[in-house]
Order: C-alpha cells, then sequence, then structure tokens
C-alpha cells in the first residue's frame, strides 16, 4: 500500500495513525485545493473518544457533503441536528453548543444566517465552505463566524479547530444561561420569559423572536428584509412586521420601545 502522509509532513514527524475520517469534498464550483488525497493505512487502534460530547447542527444542503461529516461527529460521541436550508437553521440553533453552516444554502445567503443566529445567541460557529477567497474569509469573520473552514478539508483538522474554538469560548457560552438586559427590560431566552420593571409581558412566538432580535442590537437599526427572513421564513406578507411591531409596542406600553427607521427597518428604543 502507498505510504500516506499530511502536505509537508516528514515520515520522521508523523504520528501514529488512527481511524480513518473521510476528506469532505469540496462544494461544486469551489477551486479545487489538491490532487486526490490517498487513504490512510487501515487503523492500528480505535479512534479516542472526546471527552466532552456536544451537540451540534450542521447547516449543509448537499448529501454528499452532510452526510459524511454527520456520520463522522456521531462516531466521535457527538448529538447532531441536520438541516438543509438557512431558514431551518434560525430556528434550529437553539439550544446547540455548535454550529457547522456552508455559505451556500438554496434560501439565504449563509453569510445572512450567521448574522441572524450571532444577533440573538453567542453560540459558537464555524463556516465550512468551499469559498476560498481572502474576502469571503473577511465577510464570513465579520458576519460572526468564530472560524472558517474551505473544503476540501481533513476531518481531523476540522475536529481541531472545534476543539480549540470550543475551548476559547466555552468560559463566554452556555445554552443554558442566556439572558438579554436593556435597561428595565429584561428576555429569557431559556424560558422565552420577558419582563419590564418586574413585571411579566406576555408575547407570542414571533413577538418574542422579533423583540429578541432588536434587543440584541440595541440602536442598531434592523433591516425589514431581515426580520422578516429570520423570524418568518420563506411565509410572511410586507404588513406582517408591522402588525407584530404595533402589538409589541402596545404590550411594551409605549411607541418608543420600537422605532421605525422609514426605508430601511426598526430599532430598539428607550422605551
Amino acid at each position: 500500500m502507498t505510504s500516506w502522509k499530511w502536505p509537508g509532513e516528514t515520515m520522521v514527524d508523523r504520528l501514529p495513525e488512527v481511524q480513518s475520517e473521510p476528506v469532505i469534498p469540496a462544494q461544486r464550483g469551489a477551486r479545487a485545493r489538491s490532487a486526490t488525497v490517498e487513504e490512510p493505512p487501515p487503523p492500528t487502534r480505535s479512534a479516542p473518544q472526546p471527552t466532552t460530547s456536544w451537540r451540534i447542527l450542521v447547516v449543509e444542503t448537499d448529501p454528499a457533503e452532510a452526510e459524511p461529516l454527520v456520520g463522522a461527529l456521531r462516531r466521535h460521541g457527538h448529538t447532531v441536528d441536520h438541516v438543509a436550508r438557512g431558514c431551518a437553521a434560525l430556528s434550529a440553533h437553539e439550544g446547540v453548543d455548535l454550529v457547522l453552516f456552508d455559505l451556500d444554502l438554496p434560501d439565504l445567503d449563509g453569510l445572512e444566517v450567521c448574522k441572524a443566529i450571532r444577533a440573538v445567541s453567542c453560540v459558537p460557529m464555524i463556516a465550512v465552505t468551499g469559498r476560498d477567497s481572502e474576502v469571503d474569509l473577511v465577510l464570513g469573520l465579520q458576519a460572526g463566524a468564530d472560524d472558517y473552514v474551505v473544503k476540501p478539508y481533513g476531518f481531523r483538522e476540522l475536529m481541531a479547530r472545534i476543539e480549540a474554538v470550543m475551548r476559547r469560548t466555552r468560559g463566554a457560552w452556555s445554552p443554558a444561561a442566556r439572558e438579554i438586559q436593556y435597561g428595565p427590560l429584561h428576555i429569557d431566552l431559556n424560558s422565552r420569559e420577558v419582563t419590564l420593571d418586574g413585571r411579566g409581558v406576555g408575547l407570542t412566538r414571533k413577538e418574542f423572536d422579533l423583540l429578541c432580535i432588536l434587543a440584541a442590537q440595541p440602536g442598531s437599526v434592523i433591516p425589514r428584509k431581515r426580520l422578516l427572513q429570520q423570524v418568518w421564513g420563506d411565509s410572511w406578507s410586507r404588513r406582517t412586521v408591522d402588525t407584530h411591531v404595533s402589538s409589541l409596542r402596545s404590550k411594551l406600553g409605549g411607541s418608543d420601545w420600537i422605532i421605525t427607521v422609514r426605508g430601511v427597518g426598526f430599532k430598539l428604543g428607550n422605551g
């Protein structure tokens, strides 16, 4: 069998091989980064199991890329959820420990999905994509991704990056303890409860989601289109957001809580 090693690695430096993991192919249309990679020798021992098991959301449209990734993550002891569309990711990310997302999705651009999740959550996110330009990398990190991995990639490299991201964010991110405090307004994202001056405010699911997006970036104008896509997905009318904003203002006790920026969108005010 042909001897196999990582590029740039000498035979002296090479560590003993562990269980063979897939090399995820580049997305169709992405520039190939290397020639074919020879399969490593048969494993001499079982792959080490992780000391921590995470719940990971994989956002990937192509089954040929999603299936080997999901399977490999599960073999390493992690719980994996998989969605193929951006709109599904906007609701499926709640409660997960990590999001792996492609930038090329059929309904929403992956950068917009990343921005939308980051607006309401500190969950670690890694872009796993065939877009390999420096501009794409910069845009991905600016959108809120914690790391950026270009296809094709080795699974062991991806796992090392995941572990590095989780080490950096472990103290800052806990899906069991999430809240937003904005003056007298308190939002508990875990229990989905809102209080204002200590008084409970009863909101519908859509009203709650809308308020969370605005409260996560107080003072920033959130475009109407982004609100519609993130809260309502593919099913909405132009008057939908106006109706819910009006209802929110009424329940919060004043029109100054949500300010309309004409021709752009809405922002959270001071009540």
